[in-house]
Formats: structure tokens, sequence, C-alpha cells
């Protein structure tokens, strides 16, 4: 059974900055492509961005590029999406996940799912 945790998420005001963290066994993040998701009220789960296990190449969607960060520490077992300039858009239960599938951005792709935290983004 493979097992990711998110965890960092919280209340911030708007332009303010988070970390999640990702923590899963080490055969994880070493075979497996790590993606993030959102999911607001009322709406579909939505990729954020993804970091690949070959060369550590990231995607981002669009609405985040430029603020949203991924990287992952092999050492700590470890995937961090850092988040700056808040909106409250980005409001959102957030989601880590494992693929080997591509596409990184297909949210069915994911093979498994942690259980989320939440980040409310204050205006």
């Amino acid at each position: 059974q493979v097992q990711l945790e998110e965890s960092g998420g919280g209340l911030v005001q708007a332009g303010g900055s988070l970390r999640l963290s990702c923590a899963a066994p080490r055969r994880t993040f070493s075979r497996f492509n790590i993606g993030w998701f959102r999911q607001a009220p009322g709406k579909e789960r939505e990729f954020v961005g993804a970091v690949s296990w070959t060369d550590s190449s990231t995607y981002y969607a669009d609405s985040v590029k430029g603020r949203f960060t991924i990287s992952r520490d092999n050492a700590k077992n470890t995937v961090y999406l850092q988040m700056n300039s808040l909106k409250p858009e980005d409001t959102a239960v957030y989601y880590c996940a494992a693929s080997y599938l591509t596409p990184l951005t297909t949210t069915t792709n994911y093979n498994y799912w942690g259980q989320g935290t939440q980040v409310t983004v204050s205006s």
C-alpha cells in the first residue's frame, strides 16, 4: 500500500505564502511522478502542478504558473508545493498524488492519493 500524507495547509491572507508537503515511502518518490491537485467547493478536481521522476521536470497549470513552485527532496521522501502571492480563488483542498502514467496533467493517470489539506485564502 502506497501512503501519501499532505501537510502545511491553513489560513492565510491574500498575497501571503504557504508551503505544502507531501511525504511518502522512498519507493514512491523514486519510481513515480508526483502531482498536486486541488478541489474547491462545487468544482471539479483540477490539476495544479507535477514533477516527473525521470528528470525532475515540472509542469504547472496556467492559473498558478509563476506563483507556485514544486520541488522534491528525495533524501526526505518529500515533495513540496511552495505557494506565493496567494489569491482567494486558490482556496481549496489540496491533494498530492503519485502516478507512473502520462500525461501528468490527467487526473485519472494518478494511482495513489493523499487525504488532502485545506488551504483558505482570505481577502
